[in-house]
């Protein structure tokens, strides 16, 4: 029976994977579509699109898809592309804060999925404008580490490009900068000949709540309830877990 459990344990995993996998790339299709009809299908004059595209390339979504969302987001082919963003604020285990945005067709569905979402992961929705003040919008770029890759490499490349800081990761790095220098920023790298992974607008928190080990499960938890939903498109929360902490938690992955 062990041979029997292992193998529905792997098939279970690998459906999960694959569900993810499928999630993932309806959201990043999602936010070509957006990118498209708000700057049209010319990547050369709609560095949003470009950064779209990157993202969906490096995450393996095919070529086609790609094609066809950029057609159907700009107009080109036939079909209408109408979402909206919203904003949703709560907290998690712990009193950490949690943006979750929406890219939805449906905005009353939208809602009630994040609030059921939040209510089974045990968080809490708050009142619009209590957890924003903890987060800033800022232009995000993550690089992967590579042999030889430096962290004074990347300060090098965009420093003059309005970069405000560059952090290790671990895995990799990330620059931080204003969102209207984003586009320089990553424009610098790629003439340094250093390939990024994805360039996006995010929210990044101002304030860090540090959580240990049970409270980061109960949170990761609520995450990936959140993000099961098609209509959530992102989740920024101002947790920070400690190298102790995340070594613990990787010792249950294994």
């Amino acid at each position: 029976m062990s041979g029997h459990s292992k193998w529905a344990t792997t098939k279970h995993k690998k459906a999960v994977i694959d569900q993810r996998r499928a999630k993932s790339f309806a959201k990043l299709i999602k936010n070509i579509e957006v990118a498209a009809k708000m700057g049209g299908a010319d990547l050369s004059g709609n560095p949003t699109l470009v950064d779209a595209i990157q993202k969906a390339k490096k995450t393996s979504v095919p070529n086609d898809n790609i094609d066809r969302a950029v057609k159907r987001g700009a107009g080109l082919s036939g079909e209408s592309v109408d979402y909206q963003t919203i904003i949703y604020e709560g907290y998690a285990q712990g009193g950490v804060a949690m943006l979750i945005e929406c890219l939805t067709d449906n905005k009353n569905r939208a809602a009630a999925e994040v609030r059921t979402a939040m209510t089974r992961g045990g968080g809490n929705m708050a009142d619009p404008g209590s957890v924003a003040y903890n987060f800033n919008r800022k232009g995000v770029i993550s690089v992967t580490k590579t042999d030889g890759l430096t962290e004074d490499d990347i300060l090098m490349a965009v420093l003059d490009a309005g970069a405000e800081e560059v952090i290790d990761r671990g895995a990799g790095f990330e620059i931080i900068t204003d969102p209207s220098d984003l586009v320089a920023a990553r424009t610098a790298l790629q003439d340094a000949g250093i390939d990024y992974d994805s360039a996006d607008a995010e929210f990044v928190p101002n304030l860090h709540v540090d959580i240990d080990a049970e409270t980061a499960r109960k949170v990761f938890k609520l995450i990936d309830g959140l993000e099961d939903s098609d209509d959530v498109q992102n989740v920024f929360a101002n947790f920070e877990v400690s190298a102790e902490v995340q070594a613990e938690l990787d010792a249950e992955e294994d």
